[in-house]
């Protein structure tokens, strides 16, 4: 039946960054939907995140740890093995934002931006993908983004790190399709999380923004919901090397 193909339910899962936004929403439609669940995250907050989520009868767990840091991923990395026991999920989600006129950036935050959007992104891919092609299954979901197509406004190295995501997805896509591995990504248009706080607040810019988005609003972190569990599910065993916008409608504007 097709609705087998979606069902996910029993699944193995790590997400990164999600103890808030996008990345959150995403772990929250695997646990809606029966999977097991390591959410990685540096914030304080993660903790009180599981615990809501485990209140709620969902199999959540959560690692702590600094993804800018390549030790510290990998005890991430083997604490999450602890739990689960093996993987059938990944997306690497967490991500920062730095904002500075391209001829003043500081290569510090250059540096720091690229070691947690492209670096750890890569890092965890492969991680993910060794075990995956012992089982011969899996599905990695890597997040893109509109600057993986445009160029943005002083985030050189955001811009840089989502534009080396989305071409490194088609390289791993080739290399494991054919192992048993799928990977995607997903670029999310522009969302009402905290990174984009300055240009909700911003009333030009929100307008302008807003009136470009043929939905007419932001998108919110339950919008991921759908998308991501058709990447993690049976019914995209024939997807590969995949960009999906999600973005109510932004880049065909």
């Amino acid at each position: 039946m097709v609705n087998k193909m979606f069902d996910i339910s029993n699944k193995r899962a790590i997400v990164t960054g999600a103890a808030q936004g996008l990345a959150h929403g995403m772990a929250e439609g695997f646990l809606e939907s029966g999977c097991k669940v390591v959410l990685m995250d540096i914030s304080d907050k993660l903790d009180g995140v599981v615990e809501d989520f485990r209140k709620r009868g969902f199999d959540a767990y959560g690692v702590k740890g600094n993804l800018a840091k390549r030790d510290e991923i990998n005890r991430m990395w083997d604490e999450a093995m602890k739990i689960l026991g093996g993987i059938d999920i990944l997306v690497p989600a967490a991500g920062i934002q730095r904002r500075h006129p391209s001829e003043d950036f500081p290569l510090e935050d250059w540096d720091l931006v690229l070691d947690i959007n492209l670096n750890a992104v890569f890092i965890m891919d492969q991680l993910a993908a060794r075990e995956m092609i012992k089982q011969g299954s899996g599905k990695i979901i890597n997040i893109a983004s509109m600057v993986s197509w445009f160029g943005g406004i002083t985030v050189p190295a955001y811009t840089a790190a989502k534009g080396a995501v989305a071409q490194m997805t088609k390289c791993l896509a080739n290399d494991w399709i054919a192992k048993g591995v799928n990977v995607n990504a997903i670029a999310p248009g522009y969302m009402a999380t905290d990174m984009n706080v300055k240009l909700l607040g911003d009333e030009t810019r929100n307008k302008e923004i807003t009136d470009r988005i043929p939905a007419n609003r932001w998108g919110t972190p339950d919008d991921m919901k759908g998308t991501a569990i058709f990447l993690a599910s049976s019914a995209s065993d024939y997807l590969s090397g995949a960009i999906i916008p999600v973005d109510g409608g932004y880049l065909v504007r």
